[in-house]
């Protein structure tokens, strides 16, 4: 066991939530087999104190950072310098201490142009298609340019954000190499040409979604020479299937967030990670990803024999960060209605909010919990958007989910953790006394309806978490 003393050099993560990543199996074990004093932990961060947080890190010497969903863009502002491959991806996830502050990279791209490498897949004067256009798309078609692909098409539903990332990728290579395409002209496109890379870079076919596929137009599968997937969990996704049993190879996306952590560790530490070690480390997480597995159909999905928990409450009422306490310490699966809705879309709730509107992403809330219902899963926490309860349909959902507590804050209390949020479409533009009466009036209109959805109130005014557990 490697011994923690003055000396250790500190890295980790940032984002939120953190709990169930395996990035400190990663740096740990690579600093383990290279013989380096360093250790590595897990940050939760919550989206109004990234700035907070990168400058605490580099005031407290953190070596570096690894940056995850939701904050790959919003440290960006707080460093003192940015790669020019990250500023061209519009995303950082690695920050390196340096002289007067952090300086960002994106190692997302590497970590693909690494695993294309270790399985022998060849991009150079190929085509790449990739399905979606969210921020992992961004990176993978840097790669695939950066590769030699003879075209990157980005193939997306909503096409002005396929149309930007090739934009952006042709001006970072000075070619003309990317174009994006709506997603309604993909079966024309793959009719018309064949032995393309298909890369699937959206969400969709996460576990526990397993069935799900971003297209099954047998066509598409039909003239793709291989594929790969973005996702590691579950081993084997739709996607993959569709491909495998069409006799084509088709890969996870584990090799892919190994060696992008292996890009970050090198850059912390100066070093060169070799092939060999890199295979150890890979073998490491392929086992912990088995193990998880098994765990959760032993345990149907989590460690927990508790009954499911519904967190409900106005927007900054503490939701999430309780649900994360109970996740890290008490055997509960933390699932956040929000961003399990952002993943299946490849798009953030104010982007949904500004294109499709509030109903819209409301009907999607209430479509999220029907198919949560249907999975039958046992001791999960589930952290709860604060316009969910509005609909009775959704209180009724909830309920039958399981015990629905209500954790109520006060307006003031709210004020203090919302002031500097900009990620909330509902209260866009408002600071200061407009901000407090508009958290009020919203808070009396949805009041009667947290009631009603509730088994139980929960006065959280002064609470630490512990306080909180043992009145639930």
């Amino acid at each position: 066991m490697r011994m923690i003393n003055g000396t250790t050099a500190v890295c980790g993560l940032i984002g939120n939530p953190v709990s169930h990543s395996i990035s400190p199996l990663i740096h740990n074990n690579l600093a383990e087999k290279q013989g380096l004093d360093m250790a590595y932990v897990n940050f939760c961060v919550e989206k109004e104190k990234v700035g907070e947080a990168v400058r605490g890190a580099d005031a407290l010497s953190i070596r570096g950072l690894n940056v995850t969903v939701p904050h790959k863009q919003a440290v960006m502002p707080y460093l003192k310098a940015i790669d020019p491959a990250a500023e061209a991806i519009g995303a950082v996830n690695t920050l390196v201490r340096t002289e007067g502050g952090f300086k960002g990279y994106n190692t997302d791209f590497i970590g693909f142009e690494r695993e294309c490498e270790h399985f022998g897949v060849e991009l150079a004067g190929k085509i790449a298609l990739l399905l979606g256009a969210g921020g992992a798309a961004r990176a993978v078609a840097f790669a695939c340019a950066d590769m030699g692909a003879k075209e990157v098409v980005i193939f997306n539903r909503t096409q002005e954000k396929a149309a930007d990332i090739a934009d952006a990728v042709n001006k970072f290579a000075a070619t003309g190499v990317a174009r994006g395409l709506a997603m309604s002209e993909l079966e024309s496109f793959a009719k018309v040409h064949e032995g393309y890379v298909l890369v699937q870079t959206t969400s969709v076919g996460l576990h526990p979604h397993v069935d799900e596929v971003i297209t099954d137009l047998s066509v598409v599968y039909d003239h793709a020479e291989c594929g790969v997937d973005i996702i590691y969990n579950p081993e084997t996704t739709k996607f993959m299937k569709l491909l495998q049993e069409r006799g084509k190879k088709a890969y996870n996306g584990l090799t892919m967030l190994l060696y992008q952590g292996v890009a970050s560790f090198e850059l912390w530490n100066d070093v060169k990670v070799s092939r060999s070690v890199a295979e150890d480390v890979l073998s490491i997480l392929e086992a912990e990803m088995e193990r998880r597995r098994a765990g959760e159909s032993a345990a149907g999905t989590v460690k927990s024999d508790k009954g499911n928990l519904v967190l409900t409450g106005f927007m900054g009422s503490g939701k999430t960060t309780f649900g994360i306490w109970l996740a890290q310490n008490k055997g509960y699966m933390l699932l956040d209605t929000d961003a399990e809705i952002e993943k299946e879309q490849g798009r953030a709730i104010k982007d949904i909010f500004a294109t499709d509107g509030e109903e819209a992403f409301r009907d999607m809330e209430t479509e999220f919990l029907k198919k949560l219902n249907e999975r039958k899963l046992t001791g999960v926490v589930l952290s709860v958007g604060g316009g969910m309860p509005v609909r009775e349909e959704n209180r009724a959902l909830l309920k039958s989910f399981g015990k629905v507590v209500y954790l109520k804050a006060e307006p003031d209390e709210l004020v203090k953790r919302l002031t500097k949020d900009t990620t909330r479409p509902l209260l866009a533009g408002k600071t200061g006394a407009e901000l407090k009466a508009h958290i009020e009036t919203l808070m009396g209109r949805r009041e009667s309806q947290y009631l009603d959805g509730a088994n139980q109130v929960l006065e959280t005014a002064g609470l630490s978490f512990e306080e909180m557990w043992r009145k639930l």
